[in-house]
């Protein structure tokens, strides 16, 4: 089979993923050494493998999730030919585990996620406005802080000017020897 895109063949393996019963994964790829883009491409069941025991810092072996990879075999294997097609090079159909009868029991589908993710970003939009609405409001009242605290600061200058000319008044009557106040 031929693809005329990565792109393609992904939908196209995806696709048949899900009528089978499995969840496609893109599994590896391999780079043209010259110019560094994907010239083979490696995609295969979710179940591919097997998941390494991690340790914690302290080195004990963490508490084992449930067993999701089960080293299966099922892939398909992909090469960028001179024409710019991506043509099957190999393609693994056998499975050593159970098939999932019906797709929705493998995964979310792409609708689901999609919704999820435009759920999440119209969340993320309204917070973006809700944080603009905030920020507006503690500018506007930082500004109004400002003009209050310019205001004091001429007030506190008044008072100041006007105990200096107090004081010099109160200098020359002192001096001219007429204090009564």
């Amino acid at each position: 089979m031929e693809f005329e895109s990565e792109e393609a063949a992904k939908i196209f393996y995806d696709d048949y993923a899900r009528q089978v019963g499995f969840v496609m994964r893109v599994m590896s790829c391999r780079r043209s050494e010259r110019d560094g883009r994907i010239i083979a491409r490696r995609l295969g069941c979710n179940k591919e493998g097997y998941r390494v025991n991690k340790r914690d810092k302290s080195g004990a072996i963490r508490k084992p999730k449930p067993v999701t990879r089960e080293g299966c075999k099922a892939m398909i294997y992909l090469k960028n030919s001179k024409s710019g097609k991506w043509v099957v090079a190999k393609f693994e159909r056998e499975h050593n585990h159970p098939l999932v009868v019906s797709p929705r029991e493998a995964r979310h589908t792409t609708d689901e996620k999609d919704r999820k993710i435009q759920e999440l970003t119209l969340e993320l939009r309204n917070k973006r406005r809700l944080c603009a609405a905030y920020k507006e409001q503690l500018t506007a009242f930082l500004k109004i802080i400002e003009e209050h605290t310019d205001q004091i600061s001429m007030k506190v200058q008044n008072v100041m000017n006007n105990l200096k000319e107090y004081e010099c008044v109160h200098q020359e009557l002192q001096r001219a020897g007429d204090v009564s106040i």
